[in-house]
C-alpha cells in the first residue's frame, strides 16, 4: 500500500477582492397564504370578461342588439377579441410567478436565459407598473352601469356590467402580491 501525496492546489490568501467563503443564494422565504391566494384569483377575475369576448368570437351576439353586434363579427374584430383575451389571460398568469418556484429562478425550458436566477427588481419593476396601468385602467368599472351603452341590449347591459365587474380587483391583486415578492426578496438581499 503506497500513499500519494495530495494533488497541489494554488491557495489565494481572502482579500477584499476575494471571499474568504462563497456567497451561497439563500432561498427567499415561502410567500405567505394571502399572497398565494390574490396572485391566483388574478387568473380568475379576468377569465369572466374573456369568456364574453370567446362567445362574441364565435358568433354568439352576447347581450348586444344587432347593429351593435355587426362590427364585432368581422375577422379583424374576431383576431382582435380573440387576442385580447389571450394577453390578458397570460398577463394574469404571470402574477402567480411572484408566488412560484419559477419567480425566483426562470424554468430551464427557456432559451437563453433558462436556469437563472431571476433578479428581483426585474420581477418587481414590470409587476408594480402593471398593477398601476391595471388599476387606472379598470377604475371606472365600477361605474359601468352610469355610461349609457345604446349598442346593447338592457339585459346584456347588466350581463356584461357584471361579467367586467372582477376587473376593477386585478390591479390591487396584482400590487399586494408584488409587495408580497418585494419583501420577500428584500430579506434574502440582506441576508
Amino acid at each position: 500500500m503506497t500513499l500519494r501525496k495530495p494533488p497541489a492546489t494554488s491557495w489565494t490568501p481572502a482579500t477584499s477582492q476575494t471571499p474568504a467563503t462563497p456567497q451561497t443564494p439563500v432561498a427567499p422565504p415561502p410567500p405567505p397564504r394571502w399572497a398565494v391566494l390574490a396572485a391566483h384569483l388574478t387568473a380568475l377575475v379576468v377569465l369572466p370578461s374573456g369568456l364574453w369576448r370567446i362567445a362574441l368570437v364565435l358568433g354568439h351576439p352576447a347581450g348586444y342588439t344587432e347593429a351593435g353586434f355587426e362590427p364585432f363579427a368581422t375577422v379583424d374584430a374576431k383576431i382582435w377579441m380573440l387576442t385580447l383575451t389571450v394577453a390578458g389571460e397570460l398577463v394574469a398568469l404571470l402574477t402567480i410567478g411572484l408566488v412560484r418556484p419559477w419567480g425566483d429562478v426562470v424554468p430551464r425550458w427557456i432559451p437563453l436565459i433558462g436556469g437563472r436566477r431571476v433578479r428581483p427588481l426585474a420581477a418587481v419593476v414590470p409587476a408594480a407598473l402593471g398593477a398601476v396601468g391595471l388599476t387606472l385602467m379598470w377604475a371606472a368599472v365600477p361605474f359601468w352601469w352610469t355610461y349609457p351603452h345604446a349598442d346593447l341590449t338592457a339585459t346584456g347591459n347588466l350581463v356584461v356590467g357584471i361579467l367586467y365587474q372582477p376587473l376593477f380587483l386585478w390591479g390591487p391583486l396584482t400590487a399586494a402580491v408584488t409587495v408580497s415578492y418585494y419583501r420577500r426578496h428584500r430579506v434574502r438581499g440582506r441576508g
